[in-house]
């Protein structure tokens, strides 16, 4: 027998990856950072690290927004 589709259990999943995610990519720029020798490839893991962190900060806080109930009437 199949369960009904829940959307809160997709929501909690698409949420825990909105936080996985951003932090691998954070440590693929740290360690390109820290294998990098020439200037762009430092740059390059600057950016990345930057970016994720942006993402961890600002990514989770708009999916919950966008799902929030709306208020009723």
């Amino acid at each position: 027998m199949t369960e009904p589709h829940d959307p809160a259990m997709t929501r909690y999943f698409l949420m825990v990856a909105a936080r996985i995610v951003p932090v691998a990519g954070a440590l693929f720029g740290l360690v390109l950072l820290g294998r990098a020798v020439t200037t762009p490839d430092r740059i390059l893991g600057l950016a990345i690290v930057l970016a994720a962190i942006f993402v961890m900060a600002t990514l989770p806080r708009a999916l919950a927004r966008r799902w929030r109930t709306p208020p009723a009437p």
